[in-house]
């Protein structure tokens, strides 16, 4: 007997359709699983023979093979049990039911027929309403992630006996509904909020410019100014995420086996804080089977990187890249993939080892040297691709002790919202979003400058030293700094503000020369 089971398999954070092709026939008893399956695959064998047996079903003692197709592509991880159970219990007449390619199954099954939950279904469900599937059945705790898609009827089943008699028409199983609207619903978080941040007004302003436009910006300061403090608020200030972009976030930490239990949707920015010992593979990503790194588990939100300096510099120069394109490619002998990694990138370091520096009240111990060599590792390719660079200053007493509340996360999140909304007006059909994402063909069309605007642009480039790419990043800061004023045209104080955010750094390599 022959039968064919659809099932689904990912490739990057894409799904695709397995179709399993189940032969039993007369002969020595033998299961053999083809089709470059991982070791996850082969031992699946072991894993549906317990599972039919325990589950009061009879699996055959006659020869069994079982085809992957399509048979070119490597096949990991568990998610194929389901599926070749079912395939097995077809192939032997105990399902009848002539409609089983509407359907989609995916699950790991345990020893006693209970079917366990997997990674990467989003993707997965997707694949299978593109692919014309009506179903998709799959473990109970995976159900609130597939019911996000929309066309797709959902199964959630607890052990392989509940599909067997949904499919013979002994017993139905209920479609999983999920309520997307309420999912967003709660998006203000109240544990961390702007008003937390006593002075640095600077500061403040600075990462306001850097929601506003996408920008990637970097703080030095003395430990304990609240460089981290305020990075960590960032998220609070940026624009709601849309449903579109849920869906590609929650399909990365999905496959990353990041989403929580019964979690549809990944409804707020997500927010990456690595320790500064990650590897070079851990923050992009790879590995023999290449996963998403940290900074594509930052899509669409923001990596955050403390104390910049003490990564090692293999580690950040490899986001070079990525930052530029806002996607990353892992190439293997096998496969190529692709991991989207549009994020926002916020840096903090001390100035020096001591981190006194930069403080006019307290003594620097570091040598030049100590501090070039401290420093060293943020090249100036890296700081080209960091929009802004800002000085973070200690807060004086004065402000701390001032009763006087600070501006909420709300309220600068509005002013936000409508700087984006302009560029959203801007950029319609260019598929940009945000003035970070301008090309260099799109920068003379929409960052203009007049006379005034030029000249002051060119003396900065000749005094500061700064690069081509440099020149870019000012001009997409000042396009920011303009929208945010609701201007159509960038006037000299954008540049000139933008252009403050560029010198931070060559005003420090300066102290170190």
């Amino acid at each position: 007997m022959l039968s064919k089971i659809k099932s689904c398999g990912l490739v990057g954070i894409d799904g695709y359709i397995v179709q399993i092709e189940t032969d039993i026939s007369n002969g020595i008893p033998a299961f053999e699983i083809v089709g470059l399956g991982d070791a996850a695959v082969k031992e699946s064998k072991e894993r549906v023979r317990s599972a039919i047996k325990n589950s009061g079903l009879e699996f055959p003692m006659k020869r069994i093979t079982i085809n992957l197709a399509p048979a070119n592509i490597r096949k990991e991880g568990s998610a194929f049990d389901l599926g070749i159970a079912l395939g097995i219990l077809k192939a032997t007449g105990q399902i009848d039911n002539e409609a089983l390619d509407q359907y989609t199954f995916v699950g790991e099954l345990s020893l006693d027929g209970e079917v366990k939950p997997i990674n990467g279904v989003l993707p997965m469900a997707i694949c299978a309403l593109q692919m014309g599937a009506e179903y998709i059945v799959l473990p109970m705790e995976n159900a609130a992630e597939a019911a996000v898609v929309k066309g797709l009827k959902v199964l959630p089943i607890q052990k392989i006996e509940d599909i067997v008699y949904h499919l013979n028409g002994e017993k139905q199983i209920e479609q999983y509904y999920c309520d997307i609207d309420g999912l967003f619903k709660n998006y203000a978080n109240d544990e961390i909020d702007f008003s937390d941040v006593k002075g640095q007004e600077t500061v403040k302003r600075a990462l306001e410019v850097a929601a506003s436009g996408g920008h990637n910006c970097i703080m030095i300061g003395s430990p304990g100014c609240g460089k981290t403090m305020i990075a960590k608020r960032l998220p609070t200030i940026l624009p709601a995420i849309t449903f579109e972009e849920a869906l590609e976030v929650t399909k990365i930490h999905s496959i990353a086996g990041l989403l929580p239990p019964k979690t549809s949707l990944v409804t707020t920015r997500p927010f990456r804080s690595p320790h500064h010992t990650i590897s070079d593979i851990g923050l992009i990503g790879g590995g023999k089977y290449p996963k998403p790194g940290e900074i594509s588990l930052a899509h669409y939100g923001v990596l955050f990187l403390d104390e910049v300096p003490e990564f090692s510099k293999d580690a950040l120069e490899v986001l070079r890249q990525p930052l530029e394109d806002g996607l990353v490619t892992i190439s293997r002998v096998n496969a190529s993939l692709s991991y989207p990694a549009k994020a926002t990138l916020i840096c903090t370091a001390n100035p020096c080892k001591c981190g006194n520096l930069l403080e006019p009240e307290k003594q620097c111990n570091c040598t030049p040297r100590e501090i070039q060599k401290y420093m060293g590792k943020l090249s100036g390719p890296l700081l080209d691709r960091l929009d802004i660079h800002i000085e973070v200053s200690s807060v004086k007493y004065k402000d701390l002790d001032n009763p006087k509340e600070e501006e909420k996360s709300v309220a600068i999140r509005e002013r936000v919202n409508k700087a984006r909304k302009v560029q959203l007006e801007r950029y319609k059909g260019l598929k940009i979003y945000s003035n970070s994402q301008l090309q260099a063909s799109m920068i003379n069309k929409f960052c203009k400058l007049d006379d005034k605007g030029k000249d002051l642009l060119k003396n900065a480039f000749e005094k500061l030293g700064l690069s081509a790419r440099a020149h870019s990043r000012i001009l997409k800061v000042a396009r920011t700094i303009a929208d945010m004023e609701e201007c159509e045209n960038i006037k000299v104080t954008h540049i000139a503000e933008a252009i403050q955010y560029r010198s931070l750094d060559r005003k420090f390599w300066n102290r170190n020369t």
